[in-house]
C-alpha cells in the first residue's frame, strides 16, 4: 500500500505542476497577445489617420494654376468677352472650388 499511495502522491505533484506551468503559460500567451492587439489597433487608428489627411492634401488647389486661370479670366474681361458679372461669377468659382 505504501507504493500506492508514493505512486498517487507522484501523479498528484505531476499534475499540479503541470497544471501550474500551463497556466502561467496561458496568461503569458494571453498577455502576448493583447500587447499585439494594441498594436494593431495603435497601427490601425494611425493608418486610418493618414488616409484622412491624404485627400485633403490632395484636393488642395495649385496656387500656380488658379493665377494662370484669374490672367485668362482677366484677359477675357478685359478683350470684352465677358461682362463685370460673369468675370466675377468666374473668379469667384476659381477662388472658391
Amino acid at each position: 500500500m505504501p507504493g500506492l499511495l508514493r505512486g498517487i502522491a507522484r501523479t498528484a505533484v505531476v499534475a499540479g505542476t503541470a497544471s501550474a506551468v500551463a497556466g502561467r503559460v496561458r496568461r503569458h500567451q494571453d498577455q502576448h497577445f493583447a500587447e499585439k492587439d494594441a498594436q494593431a489597433e495603435d497601427q490601425q487608428a494611425y493608418d486610418d489617420q493618414d488616409e484622412q489627411q491624404i485627400p485633403e492634401q490632395r484636393s488642395a488647389p495649385d496656387q500656380s494654376s488658379m493665377l494662370d486661370q484669374l490672367k485668362q479670366l482677366g484677359e477675357l474681361k478685359s478683350s470684352g468677352v465677358l461682362t463685370e458679372q460673369e468675370f466675377a461669377v468666374q473668379k469667384d468659382r476659381i477662388l472658391h472650388p
